[in-house]
């Protein structure tokens, strides 16, 4: 098994901030994508869709301030199973997102462009705290025909 793995620092008055953005459907509209929908609490399900498909997201653990932890439940089947996590922690005046999307089965192309995407995505959450804006699909950075 492979995980993508990201490290951002978001300049913020408090870890809750990110917190929020991660687990509302507004926040995560907010640097995600547009079109989120579902229930955000333990045992919920969270649907994400995006051109040309969407992912299914059931909410495994939620640690206030200090993580979010979702597992795959639809989507891509490279994405079904595996885990996603947002760990928080604070500092210096940034809070500290140690993201990990874990169990790919292997590292293969379509597992380098999410990683990508992934990142692009974790510096619109950035944005969408630190100014208010985010860049959630569909105005996220295209980097290939999958978007």
């Amino acid at each position: 098994m492979v995980d993508i793995l990201h490290r951002v620092g978001v300049e913020s008055k408090t870890p809750e901030e990110v917190y929020e953005a991660l687990t509302t459907v507004d926040g995560l509209a907010g640097w995600w994508t547009d079109q989120t929908t579902g229930d955000p609490d333990v045992g919920g399900t969270l649907e994400f869709r995006f051109i040309p498909g969407g992912f299914d997201m059931e909410v495994v653990e939620l640690e206030p301030a200090r993580r979010v932890h979702w597992q795959v439940a639809d989507g891509p089947p490279e994405w079904v199973g595996t885990h996603v996590t947002f760990d928080l922690s604070e500092v210096d005046g940034y809070t500290i997102v140690l993201f990990k999307h874990e169990g790919w089965a292997e590292p293969g192309e379509f597992m380098h462009h999410c990683s990508t995407k992934w990142a692009s995505y974790l510096l619109s959450l950035k944005q969408l705290v630190e100014t208010g804006e985010g860049a959630p699909a569909p105005r996220d950075v295209m980097i290939s025909d999958w978007h």
